[in-house]
């Protein structure tokens, strides 16, 4: 879902593009891995569902990451109830539309039903215009709300060659998986209302106070 408005001004053209949270658009996942003192090790594509990334509807839910690997390189002790992760996790969720955005100042919407992530992972949304290389970014990031509307926007560079991304990161320690719960997690939906079975009247009224 996306609304786009153009002015145009002394002949010269300018774009701004509103996005939100979507199913069809936020399909692309990528991994950064971290020692515990958050050295950087490693990053490579990952499916969204490995990320700890779920969709129901339009609506995702983001949690700590989950390697069902028990080797010790990811828990300490090895992977077992109550042995913690032994690597820092940052999981990205995001869309990146294909040479679409060069110029344009591009704003990022979406509703937070509930974020009751504890403070050992954090949870943003981003838009990170990328050189045609990755070797350089701007970027704008906020942290995810415990509920209620986010939005943020982003001045791109006029070159089609760049990659521009928006999405959401979740990073902390790597949690195994019988001891998910106590770390929470947190649902983001689309700026407007979409008919679904978890849309409730009280979310309806809070789009419209």
């Amino acid at each position: 879902m996306a609304l786009a408005v153009f002015a145009l001004g002394a002949g010269i053209a300018s774009a701004d593009v509103t996005v939100t949270v979507d199913p069809a658009t936020l399909t692309n996942g990528f991994m950064n891995v971290f020692e515990l003192n958050n050295t950087f090790l490693w990053g490579s594509g990952w499916g969204p569902a490995d990320l700890t990334a779920t969709w129901s509807g339009s609506d995702v839910t983001l949690g700590p990451n989950c390697i069902g690997d028990a080797n010790e390189y990811w828990y300490i002790g090895g992977g077992a109830p109550g042995h913690p992760g032994n690597k820092i996790m940052e999981a990205n969720l995001y869309a990146e539309p294909a040479g679409s955005l060069p110029g344009q100042n591009v704003t990022f919407v979406g509703y937070v039903l509930n974020n009751t992530l504890t403070s050992a992972h954090v949870a943003t949304a981003f838009i990170k215009d990328f050189a045609p290389d990755f070797s350089s970014f701007n970027s704008t990031i906020i942290p995810l709300p415990t509920s209620g509307h986010f939005t943020l926007s982003l001045a791109t560079v006029n070159d089609p060659a760049r990659h521009v991304q928006w999405g959401f990161q979740v990073k902390g320690v790597c949690v195994w998986v019988t001891d998910l719960g106590p770390f929470g997690t947190a649902t983001v939906g689309p700026a407007s209302v979409v008919p679904a079975s978890q849309t409730t009247w009280g979310r309806v009224k809070s789009l419209y106070r």
